[in-house]
């Protein structure tokens, strides 16, 4: 197997990411191609004992950086890491993307005509996606962000694609699908989630019904699906609040001296919580509905964070991903083929 990692993309490129690349290397055993500028890249790889790891390099003299337009920055940069790293996956010389960079930029690429892979047939939009830890575990919420306007055709792609993944890459058996609404009753939610509802009570999904942005931490579904501008609302809503609660309990703690010893105590029950709860044992989000496996990942990412987006990479090409994707999709279209159009 042959990973692409896209060795500019994190903020901290290249050094991050090649020590990331370095590790999963070796953990993994799978060759990981670190796309990017040469000797940029050589220098970091100095840096570590690369000595019989299955590393190469593929060079790419341009950069698409965080602040760039996306779909733009790929038009005019045809040798950006994104890109090359892109067509290695079209070309059939690798087999996943996993970049830590401008995630405007992967999705651009992807579709776009320089690079890009396409959309698996038959599928209408691709759908951002991210791991959202509750109580007992997590679940897996799309659309995050690609498709702010969307049709019920399109989130009824979301929930099959959403399943296929939390099966054959999270483990995950039967996984259960809710719609991201305003009130758990059928009643409710806007005329895009109602129709959805009902195109999906059609399939074979195991459709729970509705979930509030309340329920997203009681782990009531496995699959959350909902149109990009919501889902991305909710989820920087949920990091937001996540942080202001660490901030009070740091600031309250440090204000008393018996809390302070009381937060001493509770010291390892704090660090498991926060690894619980840290974006890098996940390590990046799969983006869907593309004919090639593209992880991405958080442009503030470590190491490790890219040494686990390239695992979860690594598990969805052994899962078979793609080609689930494309089989289910087909035989919903098959299903839904009579269901009334959305306007």
């Amino acid at each position: 197997m042959r990973i692409v990692l896209d060795a500019m993309g994190s903020d901290h490129a290249p050094e991050v990411d090649v020590e990331g690349g370095v590790r999963a290397a070796r953990r993994f055993g799978h060759e990981i191609v670190l796309v990017g500028q040469r000797q940029a890249i050589e220098a970091e790889l100095a840096k570590h004992d690369t000595a019989d790891l299955p590393l190469s390099i593929v060079e790419a003299s341009q950069v698409v950086a965080m602040d760039e337009h996306p779909s733009q920055a790929v038009r005019n940069k045809p040798d950006a890491s994104i890109v090359v790293g892109m067509n290695q996956v079209r070309e059939g010389h690798a087999d996943a993307l996993v970049s830590m960079g401008n995630s405007g930029g992967v999705l651009a690429a992807a579709v776009a005509s320089v690079g890009r892979v396409g959309r698996i047939p038959g599928v209408h939009r691709p759908a951002l996606s991210t791991v959202f830890p509750h109580m007992d575990g997590f679940s897996f919420l799309l659309d995050i962000g690609a498709n702010t306007d969307c049709k019920p055709e399109w989130l009824v792609q979301f929930a099959l694609m959403g399943a296929v993944y939390a099966r054959n890459v999270l483990g995950i058996d039967n996984p259960r699908v809710a719609l991201l609404s305003n009130g758990e009753e059928e009643t409710k939610g806007n005329k895009l989630v109602q129709d959805t509802r009902e195109l999906l009570r059609q399939l074979s999904l195991n459709l729970v019904g509705n979930v509030e942005g309340k329920d997203l931490t009681r782990g009531l579904a496995d699959v959350i699906v909902t149109d990009g501008f919501v889902g991305n609302v909710a989820l920087k809503t949920a990091e937001g609040v996540a942080s202001m609660i660490l901030a009070l309990l740091k600031n309250e703690i440090k204000s008393r001296p018996l809390a302070m010893v009381g937060g001493l105590l509770a010291k390892p029950a704090f660090k498991a919580a926060g690894r619980r709860l840290d974006y890098r044992e996940y390590g990046g989000a799969p983006l869907l509905g593309v004919n090639g496996v593209v992880i991405m990942g958080h442009g503030r990412s470590d190491a490790l964070a890219v040494e686990n987006a390239i695992g979860m990479a690594i598990t969805a090409v052994e899962g078979n991903l793609i080609e689930t994707i494309r089989q289910d999709i087909q035989d919903a279209m098959t299903i839904l083929s009579k269901a009334p159009k959305s306007d």
